[in-house]
C-alpha cells in the first residue's frame, strides 16, 4: 500500500473510533483503540515507537515515542485537548523528518466533530 492508501484506511478508522468513544477521554485510550482497529485491517502497526535522535553523528536517546506507526510508513500523532496547537503540527513534521517518514497524520479527538481535526503533513525529504 501506498502512503496515499493507508492514509486513507487511518481516516476511516479514526472517524469510527471517535463515533464509538467519543471526545474526552485520554490519549492513550484512543491510541489502544485506533491501533486496535487498524490491525483488525491487517495493517503493520507498532505502538509507542522510539525516535533516536542524531546529532554530530552521536545517537541520543531522549525518549522520543511516535505514538503509532503504521506499515513502517505512516505515523500518527494522537492527541486528546481542548486545542491544536502550531507546536504540534511541528512536533510531527520533526518526528517525521528524523524518521525519514513522508506522511504524518496529527489527530485530536478531544473535539465534536472529528473530520474538521485529522491533518495530513508531508515531509519533503
Amino acid at each position: 500500500m501506498t502512503e496515499n492508501e493507508i492514509s486513507y484506511v487511518i481516516r476511516g478508522a479514526i472517524m469510527k473510533v471517535h463515533y464509538q468513544l467519543g471526545p474526552g477521554l485520554l490519549e492513550s485510550v484512543y491510541v489502544a483503540a485506533l491501533a486496535y482497529e487498524l490491525r483488525k485491517l491487517n495493517l503493520n502497526v507498532r505502538v509507542e515507537v522510539g525516535l533516536p535522535v542524531v546529532y554530530d553523528g552521536a545517537k541520543l536517546e531522549l525518549g522520543f515515542r511516535m505514538d503509532i506507526l503504521v506499515e513502517n510508513k505512516v505515523i500518527i500523532e494522537v492527541k486528546s485537548i481542548e486545542s491544536l496547537a502550531p507546536v504540534h503540527h511541528k512536533q510531527l513534521l520533526t518526528y517525521l523528518k528524523l524518521a525519514k517518514h513522508k506522511l504524518g497524520i496529527l489527530v485530536n479527538f478531544n473535539v465534536d466533530i472529528i473530520k474538521d481535526h485529522i491533518f495530513r503533513k508531508v515531509n519533503g525529504l
